[in-house]
């Protein structure tokens, strides 16, 4: 081996085992959920249990084959609800953090209001969108959008604001500019706090798509829900269920695979 070889090894060996461990991680995950669907089929089964209280999980993955549901659609509308809501709460958040961190005057003007705003329940606010917007993706989107908006406005501009004193005046001593200011030293200090309000705003953006179906729609997977459940067909609302909250998971990981893209592990908030 040469020198540089045996230079690598030491470095690589770390890589690999953190490695196995998320795949031991991810293994341990999936058993324990495949464990956890075996004992819910086998205690429908042994008890008798009646299908519209408890459907076994074969029943309720049976109702995938019936095209009167129209999964797929329902499917693709709230998937259209939750992520095009959740993109828009993102990109305004981050925006009206920037501007809050900028200036402040306009923290002590607006953002009292905001707060205001953001403590009006949103199913109360569900009827006022409706009658202004009738109903339909785009509200439910603009409903979406309300949940997502604020924890990730807050918890980015308290990642602005986090930065330490000592690198600021660094920067200023060293003559940087505003936008040197921001890119190396705001920004990524505050990414952690950014992404932790993104993870809590996709368990938000799948209960304001769900809320707008709800509400009034004519299609998406809540709308569903609500057409099955007035039939007792318990087994095809269990479905929607659990399809809604694959859509939560997706928007989950795609998130957690951005912070480890953006951030270090040490970096990240926990």
């Amino acid at each position: 081996m040469s020198a540089t070889e045996a230079a690598i090894a030491p470095a690589a060996a770390p890589v690999r085992e953190a490695d196995n461990t998320a795949w031991h991680r991810w293994a341990l995950i999936l058993v324990v959920h495949l464990v956890a669907i075996g004992a819910w089929e086998l205690a429908v089964r042994l008890f008798g249990i009646r299908e519209f209280v408890l459907p076994a999980p074969s029943r309720i993955l049976a109702t995938l084959g019936k095209p009167s549901y129209s999964w797929l659609s329902n499917t693709w509308v709230t998937a259209l609800e939750v992520f095009g809501g959740y993109a828009l709460g993102l990109v305004l958040g981050i925006l009206g953090a920037l501007l809050f961190v900028t200036s402040r005057r306009l923290t002590a003007v607006l953002f009292p209001l905001l707060v205001t705003l953001n403590m009006i329940p949103k199913v109360a606010m569900g009827p006022l969108i409706i009658v202004w917007f009738k109903y339909g993706i785009g509200p439910n989107i603009l409903i979406t959008f309300s949940l997502c908006f604020f924890p990730i406005l807050l918890t980015t501009i308290r990642g602005l604001n986090e930065t330490e004193p000592d690198l600021l005046d660094l920067v200023r001593a060293l003559k940087g500019s505003r936008w040197q200011l921001f890119r190396y030293i705001q920004l990524p200090g505050s990414l952690p706090y950014l992404f932790s309000g993104m993870k809590v705003a996709t368990v938000l953006a799948v209960a304001g798509a769900v809320v707008g179906e709800f509400i009034a729609s004519d299609k998406g997977l809540g709308y569903l829900m609500i057409q099955v459940q007035a039939s007792l067909d318990t087994p095809a609302v269990f479905m929607a269920v659990l399809l809604i909250t694959g859509l939560g998971v997706i928007l989950y990981g795609l998130v957690l695979l951005l912070e480890r893209l953006f951030i270090t592990q040490d970096a990240r908030l926990q």
